[in-house]
């Protein structure tokens, strides 16, 4: 159970930056990302994705395997991020919630879709597996190979 691969962008359609740690601000997210302090609503601090999914829709379509393609911040490995919905758990010494799982839209669908797997087909395939959307609730460090941890 842990941070596999951490990911930030300073624009909507830039490319994923890969970094070896990263800096959380309480409510705000990831310092440098592109959506850092603009938090309408609960959910948007920071995204999470298993690695397992990535690799199973690699597979299963025949693509080369791209960490990137969900544009999730955090990859992880070996916990189930749908678990996590409602509940307080810590990468490094931050601390975060589970707010909601991160579904497919339409703009994910369109980026993965082919001439042989349509958008609808991709919606379908990541559906309750896109990853979890959380808040931070403490500010902290986190840092490639980070356990993830439930709060005591």
């Amino acid at each position: 159970m842990s941070i596999e691969r951490i990911f930030v962008s300073t624009d909507q359609s830039g490319t994923q930056i890969e970094c070896d740690s990263v800096e959380l601000k309480a409510h705000k997210g990831i310092v440098g990302d592109r959506y850092f302090g603009k938090m309408r609503h609960p959910g948007q601090n920071i995204t999470l994705v298993e690695a397992e999914e990535i690799e199973a829709f690699c597979s299963d379509t025949a693509r080369s395997l791209d960490m990137t393609l969900t544009r999730r911040n955090i990859v992880t490995r070996g916990i189930r991020l749908n678990a996590l919905v409602g509940k307080e758990f810590r990468i490094g010494n931050a601390l975060l919630r589970g707010v909601e799982l991160c579904e497919p839209c339409s703009k994910l669908a369109g980026s993965l879709a082919t001439e042989s797997l349509p958008a609808k087909e991709v919606v379908e395939r990541w559906l309750h597996r896109a990853g979890l959307r959380a808040d931070v609730v403490e500010s902290g460090i986190i840092t490639h190979g980070n356990p993830v941890t439930m709060k005591e």
